[in-house]
């Protein structure tokens, strides 16, 4: 048989699940698969010759059992031949997770749609390289630290560091470096720690009964490694068990202890990490122009691995411990999680679900756990009780905080009738961004008639209490199952689960009304105090505000709202307030008006600019109360547009730039006229008298127009 091209090989483990072949292959087929089912019984050893044929076809192989996949791994390594790599090989888990079970019988469409989610490609992580030289500190208060110390020695570059250290004999050979200090501030992570020592001082070479120590100093500093903490003080970092290369250890704890060396002794060299988190910068909504917006991660992250870095946030790779917190909360998906890449937990989701409903299973109950404690506590049902019951489904995650609003609500649009999600007690404290998730859910949900109480976390540390608790469930009914592709960003997947739901909800509502703090809403604006500044505009991160540049005119489309609050802060005359809802109607996602009125329009030259009521309610206020504004054509200004108030400024008599006239600058031109004129008058001149002496009665020598010799 074959699933998505993968050749599948089931085994019933020595008859110990009651496997049948038709009814399986028969809810195979119903989920996609192809062929027909081979049910071995003993694949790992009288039949091993069945996985060796499989491998040397041309098909992927699938295998149907987690127990021996180091075997299967080492045969197909054998089997390969030289000049091809080894067939691709996959493993998957139904023997403890649906096989061995009180409800066994009844669990054939689970283990079909568990065939079905494995059979899927897992896009690979991105990754980064740590790199360790054995440089490590022991920081401790007693012998217990120098002990660790010497064990250490022989694989790492040691040095140890007593904190307020008691009456302790000094070491017949200083095979370590010993010193007296308190770590007063740590930073770093593994390869890169870095510690400020307040009372530092080395050994003292020459005590003899007990240590002794030379004259300390504060503020020393020092790189290191790794760190072993057994001090039995507060640890150096929140989320202690999360930083990498720090090791905090009880040292009351011998057998804890020894672990922590064995662990330490072997980080030398390079380490690939995981880089869990993608974070988008341009989708971020921390903060614009010094505002304070969202702030989600930052209250949720354990490790303080996030912090602010001007309009958005800054997330330390190095630091980060895979938690998840911050992509559960963030509100427009800025911040994703990665472990496994792209939208593959989604994809899994829905080949999950959907192949259960289509091998004939009816309201699934979805069981979020962790790939460590969540599948010890699962196996030690299956082995000493009664197993999961057969509608349980079991999901692995890196992380179950890692889980959003989005998550929650696909999973009840593809058809779960149940979220039960399985949560390591000692991890209780870092629920809080996974609760305000689940709330969202559950609002949502109840306000669309399915009912509350659908999504339930379990922190049992009995596997016998787990499976009292998964079979005592109440029964609930799912929704159609629906088809569509988690495709697009965090909000688009939400807005298709939701639009699903309410398709089949049995209270529609056009308007769904959500608590503080959800990620989709719509603005209020008192109109009558907006002053059409804008400023919420160009705050706005996801461009839910806009404008139009030819009219005072505000715009809201509220399905790209993410509640952040960024325009409340901006507002200057605070007239903006949130309303978290989910609307369903067409009209959220189109651009509807705010507030919108008539442009001023320039007294001097009529051009439109500014907004009407707004300009003038500031010439009232002025009029005659200022004293830059007590004149009449000093008020006309303020109703004058730009060019035209510089214009008037520059003509009145008060402009401040007014001078003395300039002089005339005289050119050669000027030289010439006037040169011209002085000779058309001395023709004139001449002329005239010429006439004069013409005239009847004119005696000799009279000058024109009765002039003199001297004239």
């Amino acid at each position: 048989m074959e699933i998505r091209g993968k050749r599948v090989l089931v085994c019933d483990c020595e008859a110990t699940m009651p496997l049948e072949a038709g009814r399986l292959a028969a809810a195979c087929r119903a989920a996609g698969a192809e062929g027909e089912l081979e049910l071995n019984t003993q694949l790992c050893r009288a039949q091993l010759g069945n996985f060796q044929r499989a491998i040397q076809g041309d098909a992927p192989v699938l295998v149907a059992c987690t127990q021996e996949a180091p075997l299967f791994a080492e045969v197909a390594q054998e089997e390969a031949r030289e000049d091809a790599a080894p067939r691709a090989l996959g493993f998957t888990n139904i023997r403890e997770r649906a096989g061995w079970s009180a409800e066994a019988e009844a669990a054939t469409p689970k283990i079909a749609a568990l065939l079905a989610e494995a059979a899927l490609e897992i896009e690979p992580s991105p990754a980064m390289t740590l790199t360790s030289e054995g440089v490590c500190l022991v920081y401790g208060s007693d012998e217990r630290a120098l002990e660790a110390g010497r064990q250490l020695a022989s694989r790492l570059e040691v040095t140890v560091l007593l904190s307020g250290p008691g009456e302790i004999l000094p070491p017949r050979v200083m095979d370590v470096p010993v010193f007296r200090g308190t770590v007063a501030q740590a930073k770093g992570h593994l390869g890169a720690f870095g510690i400020t020592v307040k009372g530092y001082a080395p050994a003292s070479p020459s005590a003899r009964g007990a240590l002794a120590f030379e004259a300390p100093r504060d503020n020393a500093f020092s790189e290191c490694d790794l760190i072993l903490d057994l001090s039995g003080r507060t640890p150096l970092f929140p989320a202690h068990e999360k930083r990498d290369g720090y090791v905090y250890v009880d040292p009351g704890d011998p057998v804890a202890v020894q672990k922590a060396i064995y662990a330490l002794a072997d980080m030398v060299g390079e380490f690939e990490k995981p880089r869990y988190i993608h974070f988008d910068a341009g989708l971020c909504a921390h903060a614009r122009s010094r505002k304070t917006g969202c702030t989600r991660c930052l209250e949720v992250c354990p490790a303080s691995a996030i912090v602010p870095a001007g309009d958005t946030v800054e997330i330390d790779p190095h630091i980060c411990g895979g938690c998840g917190a911050c992509a559960s909360v963030c509100p427009t998906g800025a911040a994703t999680y990665q472990l496994p890449g792209g939208d593959t937990v989604f994809e899994r989701l829905r080949v999950l679900l959907g192949s259960y409903h289509d091998a004939g299973g009816t309201a699934p109950v979805l069981l979020l756990h962790d790939t460590r404690y969540g599948e010890d506590m699962i196996a030690l049902a299956a082995r000493s009780g009664r197993g999961l019951p057969a509608a349980v489904l079991p999901f692995a995650l890196n992380e179950v905080t890692q889980v959003g609003m989005d998550f929650l609500i696909t999973a009840m649009a593809f058809g779960a009738a149940q979220v039960c999600i399985l949560v390591e007690p000692s991890k209780r404290e870092e629920l809080t961004g996974l609760a305000g998730q689940i709330g969202l859910s559950e609002t949502a949900l109840e306000g669309l008639g399915h009912g509350g109480g659908r999504v339930h976390i379990l922190d049992q540390s009995d596997p016998e209490a787990l499976e009292a608790a998964l079979f005592e469930l109440a029964p609930r009914e799912s929704v159609p199952a629906g088809k569509f592709l988690p495709m697009g960003g965090k909000r688009t997947r939400t807005m298709l689960a939701l639009r699903h739901l309410h398709e089949h909800a049995p209270e529609p509502r056009e308007v769904l009304p959500l608590p503080a703090g959800a990620p989709f809403g719509a603005l209020e604006i008192e109109v009558a105090g907006c002053t059409l500044c804008l400023a919420c505009v160009g705050a706005c991160p996801t461009g839910a505000l806009s404008e139009d540049p030819e009219r005072p005119w505000l715009g809201f489309q509220e399905e790209a709202c993410v509640q952040c609050g960024l325009c409340r802060e901006t507002c200057p005359e605070s007239v903006i307030s949130l309303s978290p809802r989910f609307n369903f109607g067409p009209d959220a996602r189109e651009t509807v008006t705010l507030n919108e009125q008539p442009p001023f329009h320039c007294i001097r030259c009529g051009k439109p600019f500014g907004v009407q009521a707004t300009i003038e309610r500031i010439a009232g206020q002025l009029a005659g109360k200022h004293s830059m504004f007590a004149a009449g054509d000093q008020i006309e200004r303020i109703m004058m547009c730009d060019d035209c108030r510089v214009v008037v400024q520059f003509e009145s008599r008060d402009n401040p730039f007014a001078g003395a006239p300039r002089p005339v600058p005289r050119t050669t031109e000027d030289d010439l006229r006037e040169r011209e004129i002085q000779r058309e008058r001395a023709q004139w001149r001449e002329t005239a008298a010429a006439a004069d002496i013409a005239k009847p009665g004119a005696k000799p020598g009279a000058k024109p127009n009765g002039g003199s010799e001297d004239g």
